[in-house]
């Protein structure tokens, strides 16, 4: 299997799978709404840097972290993936997509996998017809997680992320396809620009929508911390759901046969509280996320994304039963303040190597 490694706050598995942890605005969890902002990335550590403060048991899993408040949403981003990809992605080690148990093994039936590079971002589970329901952590042991009201139990928590690239002959048919594709777009815009099979012109943002810059989080080098408490168990965190967005989950329409029989690289994420991550890195948590009213009241954007090309996967039907992290722990929101017309944005119509990451037995 190959590696993982982290660059910067961006996660790559493999060769070519790049994954950013974005804050966002927390949606209601009543009502279906637009895609919410990006507030900047989470910033990411290697579990096996701080081998005295970690839990043990971290250890043993290996991964990376990153600080997350109770109630806190995230999503996704995929951007910078160039090569097609099918990944994996557990939360509490039931797939986000179809709900089931993590397998670690690519199935169609249902499909337990998003196909990269076509999708852009994921915000939550696969919970509705075209829609998501909203990532949100919180934290093990009262049951409000996806994993907890799916399995009954609650013993894994964090995000579970596996990459699986092309079969050889499936991967050079694609980059020949990628080449004739590129030598057609050149020409054409050498003799008259962009006209009819040119790479459609997306928003600089689009992977991470605009609304704030990504905040910079420069990794201390290990041993560079003061001293710290010894190891001890931390408080275990894990993802529930918060409310539906409109968002597509796209069916892969390729044969299953068509991706390698191993992974690229996996890994596991585990979710820390602030005063964890305080005492285990050293490092101040980035402050919580300004409240949504006051982000839709100063007329900041929202977004709505759609592919025309793209068939989105039927609701998986464990996840659809999956109750807003409100019904367990009370609603503690303001009234919601729906964006003005106009101010929901369409998008689309489709270094250095890091260090790797160790991983473990999870």
């Amino acid at each position: 299997m190959g590696t993982a490694r982290i660059e910067g706050n961006t996660l790559l598995l493999g060769e070519g799978v790049r994954i950013r942890f974005i804050r966002t605005l927390r949606l209601p969890e009543s009502g279906t709404h637009a895609l919410p902002p990006g507030l900047g990335e989470f910033p990411l550590r290697r579990v096996e840097d701080y081998p005295d403060t970690v839990p043990p048991e971290w250890l043993a899993k290996g991964g990376v972290m990153l600080p997350v408040y109770l109630r806190e949403a995230m999503w996704l981003s995929f951007g910078g993936t160039r090569e097609p990809a099918a990944l994996q992605v557990g939360v509490g080690k039931v797939c986000a997509v179809s709900g089931k148990r993590w397998t670690g093994r690519l199935e169609r039936k249902p499909q337990n996998y998003l196909v990269l590079p076509r999708q852009p971002w994921l915000d939550g589970i696969n919970s509705g017809k075209g829609t998501v329901r909203q990532f949100v952590a919180v934290p093990l042991g009262l049951g409000a997680t996806v994993e907890g009201q799916v399995t009954g139990e609650e013993v894994t928590g964090g995000v579970q992320l596996q990459a699986f690239p092309l079969g050889p002959e499936a991967l050079a048919a694609w980059r020949e396809e990628e080449r004739l594709r590129n030598e057609t777009v050149a020409a054409q815009n050498l003799y008259g620009g962009g006209g009819y099979g040119a790479a459609p012109a997306m928003p600089p943002a689009m992977p991470a929508p605009p609304g704030a810059a990504p905040m910079a989080m420069a990794a201390p080098a290990p041993g560079a911390a003061p001293a710290r408490p010894a190891a001890r168990s931390a408080p275990a965190m894990g993802l529930g759901v918060g409310g539906a967005m409109r968002q597509e989950v796209y069916q892969d329409d390729r044969k299953l046969s068509a991706w390698a029989d191993r992974p690229a690289a996996r890994v596991f994420v585990h979710l820390v509280t602030p005063p964890e991550w305080r005492r285990i890195t050293g490092e101040d948590a980035p402050p919580s996320p300004v409240d949504r009213a006051a982000y839709t009241r100063a007329g900041l954007p929202w977004y709505d994304y759609y592919d025309e090309t793209g068939t989105d996967l039927p609701a998986a039907g464990p996840l659809a039963g999956v109750k807003p992290v409100g019904d367990w722990i009370g609603d503690d929101h303001t009234p919601w303040t729906p964006p003005a017309p106009g101010q929901v944005l369409p998008l689309g119509n489709a270094p250095r190597p890091g260090k790797p990451v160790q991983d473990g037995d999870w």
